[in-house]
């Protein structure tokens, strides 16, 4: 960079609210007791006054105010995360999530006031379906490992319903770290898979395990390389044949909107990530949405509550599913997430998604094309979503990926996700999402290039980086063996 500028802003030390408090400050003002006292039991009451600092209410504003500036997130900058979406949000999702008909909605609402979010909830699972291929769909898990969760619970389901259950569950090398864990918490073992040279699955590959005591397969596509899986009609066949379903994981369908629909190509169930693809809030803790589709014939294990149709017209929740995997959250489930997904995919309309897909993938190559000829490059296939580098170049130079992560901190960046997937040692995972400008790309990419040149003329910069952050390199090590989670 020719001119290096400050990228953490104002920084002021922050005390504790109780090292800033002072006896006789009060935030507000509260008229008198004008009822009579009512001492509680001896037996409940507490030993002494609660341990609660005075405070005025510039103290508190300001106090919350400092600490919200010391997050990063893609409101104030690029957030080229990789694996999981972070994309921009568009503010009028969170308007219509706001209406007071949306958020005022009580969950125990009788069916006939809550005509208008069973509306909602009924036309976004045709919307999903429409976007996917696939023939049905439920709402209801919570985040995109439930709705593994749920997919896999369907196949348990579906075979035992066959009278004979199956053991075995097929997963690429390739997929999400989730996969194995959601097959074996439904009892299937997961079975590992090499990718091919290329970094896709070859149906020989799958031809090779695939018997009648193997459930199905796990694909994630686009996988975790940001590469097409372009065999999967050829492998859902193989899997077909033997009795087996196709699972997807559509937690990366940023890449494909408009453009493919996994129903189409021989896929039987899949889950999204609400909160990645349509453009809803993520990260944090949640909520999320991982809303999982199926094909006609699994129709019937679906999750409970379903929306259905009365005959005069009216919409109601239905738990009269006997085959259903059952509940998998309290009442509707993270309704105002829905919202904002619905606006989403309303708001852009058929081609927009299509555009969004494009421009993700546009992006995605840009990148990859820009910083082939500085980092490594361990895949040739022109990828998708995301583009996935190592660290090859920089070990004679003794700087590892870590190391670039914590100097991109110093230019402005939240790192991208580093060492995933597994099949990359040292890897570098960069997905830009179609919100980012050309511009803003540049600034990313030539900020990678000057650190690259960093890390052969003084590579110890790297390796104390982050320097220009209001914390700098933590010991790692200490950070997760004795954790301060207080002041």
């Amino acid at each position: 960079m020719k001119n290096e500028t400050a990228t953490s802003g104002l920084s002021l030390n922050e005390p504790l609210l109780w090292e800033r408090g002072r006896k006789g400050r009060c935030g507000v003002d509260l008229p008198g007791d004008d009822v009579p006292q009512s001492p509680l039991p001896e037996e409940v009451r507490a030993s002494g006054p609660p341990d609660i600092p005075d405070l005025a209410e510039i103290d508190v504003v300001r106090h919350y105010t400092r600490l919200s500036t010391w997050n990063f997130g893609v409101d104030t900058g690029m957030y080229p995360l990789g694996s999981c979406t972070m994309k921009y949000n568009p503010k009028t999702n969170e308007r219509q999530a706001g209406l007071a008909g949306f958020c005022n909605a009580h969950p125990l609402l009788p069916e006939n006031l809550s005509q208008g979010a069973l509306r909602l909830m009924a036309k976004l699972q045709t919307d999903l379906c429409e976007i996917t291929g696939m023939d049905a769909a439920s709402l209801q898990p919570a985040a995109g490992a439930h709705g593994e969760l749920a997919g896999m619970l369907i196949l348990h389901a579906y075979f035992a319903g066959k009278g004979k259950q199956r053991h075995k569950i097929i997963i690429p090398d390739t997929a999400h770290g989730t996969n194995p864990a959601s097959a074996a918490l439904c009892g299937f073992r997961p079975v590992a898979v090499p990718s091919g040279p290329d970094g896709i699955l070859l149906a020989e590959t799958v031809r090779d395990v695939m018997d009648e005591d193997t459930a199905g397969i796990m694909l994630t596509n686009p996988n975790t390389l940001g590469l097409f899986e372009a065999h999967i009609p050829e492998i859902s066949r193989i899997v077909h044949e033997k009795g087996g379903l196709v699972y997807a994981d559509g937690a990366n369908l940023n890449a494909l909107m408009g453009i493919v629909r996994m129903g189409c190509i021989g896929v039987d169930v899949m889950h999204l990530n609400l909160h990645k693809t349509f453009s809803t809030p993520h990260g944090g803790g949640g909520p999320g949405a991982g809303p999982v589709l199926v094909k006609k014939f699994l129709d019937p294990f679906l999750p409970v509550p379903r929306v259905i149709r009365n005959d005069d017209g009216s919409l109601a929740l239905s738990e009269d599913f006997p085959f259903s995997i059952g509940r998998l959250v309290g009442f509707f489930g993270h309704f105002l997430v829905w919202v904002r997904a619905y606006s989403y995919i309303r708001s852009l309309g058929p081609e927009g998604l299509k555009r969004a897909s494009q421009l993700a993938v546009l992006n995605a190559n840009y990148i990859r094309a820009r910083l082939k000829d500085t980092y490594h490059l361990p895949y040739e296939t022109p990828c998708l979503h995301e583009c996935v580098f190592s660290d090859k170049d920089l070990t004679p130079y003794k700087v590892s990926t870590l190391d670039v992560a914590k100097r991109l901190m110093d230019h402005g960046f939240h790192p991208p996700t580093i060492y995933f997937p597994l099949v990359v040692h040292g890897s570098l995972m960069i997905e830009p999402t179609e919100t980012e400008s050309k511009e803003e790309i540049d600034r990313f990419v030539d900020a990678m290039i000057n650190i690259a040149a960093e890390a052969k003329s003084n590579p110890d910069l790297l390796h104390a980086a982050p320097c220009r952050t209001r914390v700098t390199r933590l010991d790692e090590v200490e950070a997760a063996r004795r954790p301060c989670l207080v002041g």
